[in-house]
């Protein structure tokens, strides 16, 4: 995936915001990137502009017509269908025949480890089950290119150490092209092969680290803490240039 000098400006005239200004970005096959930067610096826009669901003001972004699979902070289920049935909603738009579905449907269960969870409605999962269902709801359109907008935020810690884990497993087994958006710096760490720093309103990379750190690794390990400690002061500083957070 290559995004080359995108910007996005909302409104016209003396009203107008700029989101993102010149941002160019390459995602390798198989890639965990992780977007990091201070709140409204276009991180969120830039993930809705790699889904097709907004167009650049300037620039481009070519997916090499990849499937692209989009994950929410919410997961943004329909209350009213059951997982299998939330499921089966990506499944039709993504033309797959009805009697291939319930196959499917079975296999993405399994890749999510909710097996037994399919008749079950969001109100009767945990936060964590609810993002599980959302990811392989996401999967079910067999995206090459996952997107993740925060979608641990608001889950407890052990939680969303277990996701954790076990994204790092669907990214593996599937060699998933993933870009995942987080305010957290230990977990961009964590996840990332590359974390990329974007800075203030209006969003640019300001800088890129590689994240040389074997695999599996430990949000409270060592190492994962020396690496976020040096990007958190450079966000820091970024973020005391303009004094928003």
């Amino acid at each position: 995936m290559r995004i080359e000098n995108v910007s996005k400006t909302y409104g016209s005239g003396r009203t107008a915001t700029s989101a993102l200004d010149q941002v160019s970005l390459t995602v390798r096959h198989g890639e965990f990137v992780c977007l990091l930067g201070a709140s409204g610096c276009g991180k969120s826009t830039l993930l809705s502009m790699i889904a097709g669901l907004d167009t650049p003001t300037s620039g481009a972004i070519d997916t090499c017509s990849a499937r692209v699979g989009l994950v929410f902070q919410d997961p943004a289920l329909f209350p009213w269908l059951t997982v299998a049935g939330n499921i089966a909603v990506a499944l039709r738009a993504a033309g797959v025949p009805k009697a291939a579905r319930a196959q499917r449907i079975t296999e993405l269960l399994r890749i999510v480890r909710l097996e037994g969870s399919g008749d079950r409605r969001p109100h009767q999962l945990s936060g964590g089950m609810r993002q599980r269902a959302a990811i392989a709801r996401a999967l079910a359109q067999d995206s090459e290119i996952l997107l993740l907008d925060e979608p641990f935020a608001a889950l407890d810690a052990m939680t969303r150490d277990l996701l954790h884990d076990e994204l790092e497993r669907i990214w593996r087994e599937r060699a998933l092209s993933t870009v995942f958006v987080t305010h957290n710096v230990r977990e961009a760490v964590r996840l990332g092969d590359r974390v990329i720093l974007l800075s203030s309103r209006p969003g640019r990379v300001i800088e890129e680290y590689e994240v040389p750190l074997a695999r599996p690794r430990r949000i409270d390990s060592p190492e994962v803490a020396v690496l976020a400690a040096h990007i958190t002061d450079r966000l820091r500083a970024e973020v005391g240039r303009y004094g928003r957070g």
